[in-house]
């Protein structure tokens, strides 16, 4: 279906082409633009109609049409915006859907435009009504009904207006009181509140007083007093109200599926409700008692469509019918979630293509006419990388599980993951305000059911141990979220497992053992973006799991080959170096570029055979859908906040943030704490549940947020503001808090973490010196340490008598000129004298921070005893103990200092007199700078800023690789 020329009023070219809300009053039967000034003032005996566009992550734009009759409106006008909202979707290209609205009865997507209310005014054009002007206030009482937007209604003022249900705003002259029935929630209270903001600011110029009366309160102050002085004073209000609807038709109402044809709507008889019912040339009526649902085919004409919405209203007009009944109008191919629910059947299939022919069509014609049409056609979708949104500075644990327990894995293990494992890890890292936690488990493809559950288990206890203030998250293999991979910048996944667990189901149900041996037929696919987020997958040994987009390993008991795909770049070729490092350092691998490969290396792999040409394809990050998920006499009430921010989340309750292919579960602090425990559980259920029919994966990341520790990676979906999230109380009386005092919390933030007492002094590490970009570099080392809080934790959760492995041992900086040898027993003397001056300091302190080095530098383990046990040296210029460098600037090489020094020829790889306690992925550190330059041709600054793959070219050429 197109539209044209005739069919498109000249009001409408042009619309939607922008993100955001056009309105349109029915004046004399034409829509007429109302100015963004007037957006929200409604007037109830005006039509209007209301277009909001929505930019979608994909590049397209969602339409959302509303027509909205006031209650004074004439038939006349209501039928106009009804027909004219067809041809404005036909001039959308038929894509939209289209909503009827009645005054008091909006959709909560309506309202959501216009928060935090609309307050309808007397008047109107064609309806005979004049706007009325300004004058002296006048005293009314208003209803708010809605706990996450409000629908506001004037209603009599007068005693018999008040029940014990809801809430009501008394607006006078020199105050406003807010009532709160007793039987009303404290959500539906804070949100009223927002109302009485809007009704101060609108009609007071912000000037006057704000009370609030509780329901059952008798005289007990001055202000309850003065409230029910205006209805004569105080007396009971009557228990049962006649202010609810009979509802009792319309829920013993059945569906029924009407074909309209040459206007009139006939039944249509069917044992079940199936979408092969539904004929694209047709139109259909859904009609399901409280809603009717228009169903508009791709073949129909625009006149057919018109003839369909007409029938629609004259079945919601019918006197059987309450007000409150709501229309609303698909297209074929872009049918809502509502109304594919209502079928027994619906295809899980992708969307119907677009009809870009009708699209097209109008685009032309008002290009003709000079109109801008770029809204009109597609647009590309905006490129954006991944972004972890998260330190990767921090202090990280990891732990495998082994059957009810779990066992604390090395730092050069921790990057290490089995598929047939369940793993446990802990990250901590410097927030705004405080130290961050992030607790998550990590399944395996093959690991059993019975360590998954003892994994959740146990993370659960940790972050209960920390008073709910951690993140926890849970992650299967192969949908692990850039955060993860950023935690663990290499990150390795073997086959097999080694956990009890795996091994005994392995061997009682007679499974072949794939755990990885360094000596076995292996081939590892290298993926990732950088040195901070780079992995290596174990995968079939075969030629089919080869892809032109990758870079693979393959490894065999006497041979290791690099494999390049066609389509890969340098940089991934650089990660393939890294990786290589890691899996099979010692290795002097042979290259393989695809289409010129060896017969060794297809004979390892069983032959040649095609293989992809494609990267595997990751679910992107969809427009986000935040959920509320309210608990109600034991039932789960999940609803959906539209145009959502940051002031719906409310402390009572639990909200899913729902991204497709990550899940978010949101938990405020007035939710109780059994609550709270089944938080990851009610995270599972929505994915189960799939509220939007969008094909969820069980396995999607899922993320339990508790209110106050909001990570960045989740506020970055709102436009969060930290003040709100440090508030305490519940939802009401934050939001009174902030209206009584002039829009500011008389409640502080909480305060920063205290800082770390070294050598009796207090070091607030500057934010600039903490903070360190997600970017990355080539010639960036990782710096990790651990904080005594964070160790302090640890210890809850670990043997007391083992030893922490999860940080290197410490590499200590020197601080003296290089030219300049420190007398042992100087030094010795003067640590002691800094430890007796210091040591009144300490008494009370947490032990001193862990030192810090590069995870690719290892120190020997006599040099970890000597450096463990040396102390801070006093700088007698500025009289101030210099701490130890914790971080090596970005573009600068690693400061190799502190290692000792050895002569060339006992560093080489063939070498007869070899040094056994030296890094030897590091050979090259330990010579000296003139040694270095002398057979490098350059500085070790200079050769740490190449590429590793030309690094490691220059070491293999002198026997250093």
């Amino acid at each position: 279906m197109s539209a044209s020329m005739r069919d498109l009023d000249p009001a409408f070219r042009g619309a939607g082409q922008k993100a955001g809300i056009e309105i349109w009053r029915i004046e004399n039967f034409k829509p007429v633009e109302v100015p963004q000034s007037s957006h929200g003032k409604f007037f109830t005996g005006d039509s209007y109609i209301v277009l909001k566009t929505t930019a979608l992550k994909s590049g397209a734009s969602r339409h959302d049409i509303h027509y909205w009759l006031g209650k004074d409106t004439s038939q006349d006008e209501a039928g106009t915006a009804a027909i004219m909202t067809v041809e404005l979707d036909a001039a959308l290209g038929g894509r939209a859907v289209q909503y009827r609205e009645v005054q008091g009865h909006e959709t909560e997507k309506f309202l959501s435009y216009f928060k935090p209310c609309i307050i309808p005014q007397e008047g109107g054009v064609a309806s005979g009504f004049k706007h009325p002007e300004p004058e002296e206030h006048k005293t009314r009482l208003l209803v708010c009904k809605g706990k996450h937007t409000v629908q506001v209604k004037e209603v009599p003022f007068g005693r018999s207006s008040l029940n014990h249900d809801d809430i009501f705003i008394l607006d006078t002259e020199s105050k406003i009181f807010q009532f709160n029935g007793s039987n009303s929630s404290i959500q539906e209270r804070a949100k009223a509140l927002e109302v009485v903001q809007y009704v101060k600011d609108t009609y007071h110029d912000g000037k006057c007083d704000i009370a609030t009366i509780q329901d059952g309160k008798l005289m007990a102050d001055a202000e309850t007093g003065e409230f029910w002085g205006f209805f004569g004073g105080f007396a009971p209000l009557p228990r049962k109200t006649g202010m609810q609807e009979d509802k009792k038709s319309l829920d013993t109402h059945s569906t029924k599926l009407l074909c309209v044809e040459k206007g009139q709507a006939e039944p249509i008889e069917a044992e079940s409700l199936t979408k092969d019912r539904l004929e694209t040339n047709k139109c259909y009526l859904l009609d399901c008692g409280v809603e009717v649902l228009v169903w508009m085919g791709r073949g129909t004409t625009l006149d057919e469509r018109k003839s369909a919405s007409k029938a629609a209203e004259e079945l919601v007009s019918q006197p059987d019918r309450p007000p409150k009944c709501h229309v609303v109008r698909t297209t074929e191919g872009f049918e809502t979630v509502s109304f594919r629910s209502k079928f027994d059947s619906w295809p899980q299939t992708a969307n119907v293509a677009a009809p870009e022919e009708g699209r097209g069509k109008v685009a032309a014609m008002l290009r003709r006419q000079g109109v801008n049409v770029k809204g009109l056609v597609k647009s590309e979708p905006a490129k954006e990388e991944p972004q972890p949104y998260i330190d990767c500075t921090g202090d990280l644990q990891v732990w495998r599980v082994n059957g009810q327990e779990k066992i604390l894995l090395q730092a050069s293990d921790q990057s290490k993951f089995y598929s047939g494992d369940c793993y446990i890890f802990q990250y901590s890292y410097p927030g705004e305000d405080r130290e961050e936690y992030l607790i998550g488990t990590w399944f395996g493809k093959k690991s059993i059911e019975e360590e998954r559950e003892a994994a959740i288990s146990l993370a659960t206890k940790m972050v209960e141990s920390l008073k709910f203030m951690a993140t926890q998250a849970r992650i299967y293999e192969g949908s692990e979220p850039v955060q993860f991979f950023s935690i663990m910048q290499s990150f390795i996944v073997f086959k097999g497992g080694l956990s009890d667990g795996y091994k005994k189901h392995i061997e009682e149900n007679q499974l072949p053992d794939e755990t990885y041996k360094e000596d076995t037929l292996a081939q590892f696919r290298v993926q990732g973006s950088g040195p901070e987020n780079m992995q290596a997958i174990q995968v079939e040994p075969v030629g089919s799991s080869l892809n032109s987009s990758y870079c693979f390993i393959l490894q065999s008991d006497s041979s290791v080959f690099t494999w390049i795909g066609s389509l890969t770049s340098p940089e991934d070729q650089e990660l393939l170096e890294r990786q290589l490092d890691l899996i099979k350092p010692n290795a002097q691998p042979k290259m393989q570029k695809e289409g010129a490969e060896s017969d060794q290396f297809w004979e390892l792999l069983g032959g040649k055979t095609e293989h992809p040409t494609q990267k595997i394809a990751r679910n992107g990050m969809d427009d986000p859908h935040l959920f509320c998920c309210a608990i109600s006499d034991g039932k789960k009430i999940v609803t959906e906040i539209y145009n959502f921010d940051q002031d719906d989340l409310m402390t009572e309750d639990i909200f899913v943030l729902d991204c497709q292919s990550e899940i978010y579960v949101w938990v405020g602090q007035q939710v109780n704490n059994k609550n709270k425990m089944q938080a990851l559980k009610a995270g599972e259920n929505f994915l189960e549940r799939d509220f939007l029919m969008e094909k969820l994966s069980h396995e999607a990341p899922l993320y339990v947020i508790m209110e106050g520790s909001e990570p960045k990676f989740f506020t970055r979906f709102f436009k969060w503001d930290s003040v709100k999230s440090a508030m305490h109380g519940n939802s009401f009386e934050r939001k009174l808090a902030i209206l009584k005092h002039g829009g500011t919390s008389n409640i502080d933030k909480p305060k920063r973490r205290v800082p770390i007492l070294h050598g009796g002094r207090a070091s607030v590490p500057e934010k600039s010196q903490r903070s360190r970009s997600v970017s990355f570099s080539p010639d960036r080392a990782r710096v990790r340490g651990r904080s005594p809080a964070f160790n302090a934790l640890a210890a809850n959760f670990e043997n007391p008598n083992a030893r922490n492995l999860s940080t290197p041992p410490p590499m200590i900086r020197k601080l003296y000129p290089k030219s300049v040898t420190p007398d042992s027993s100087r030094l010795a003397s003067k640590s002691a004298a800094i430890a007796a001056l210091t040591a009144p300091f300490e008494k009370s302190a947490p032990p001193p921070q862990q030192l810090r080095i590069p995870r690719s530098v290892k120190a020997s383990p006599e040099a970890a005893k000597s450096n463990s046990e040396e102390k801070p040296i006093e700088d007698s210029k500025t009289n101030k103990i210099e701490s130890i460098q914790e971080d090596v600037k970005e573009g600068e090489a690693e400061d190799e200092e502190g290692l000792t020094l050895y002569p060339y020829e006992r560093l080489t790889t063939t070498s007869t007199d070899p040094v056994t306690d030296i890094d030897i992925t590091k050979r090259e550190a330990y010579l000296s700078a003139a040694d270095f330059s002398e057979k490098f041709g350059m500085t070790k600054e200079a050769f740490y800023k190449l590429p590793k793959w030309k690094q490691n070219k220059l070491k293999m050429a002198l026997q250093l690789f």
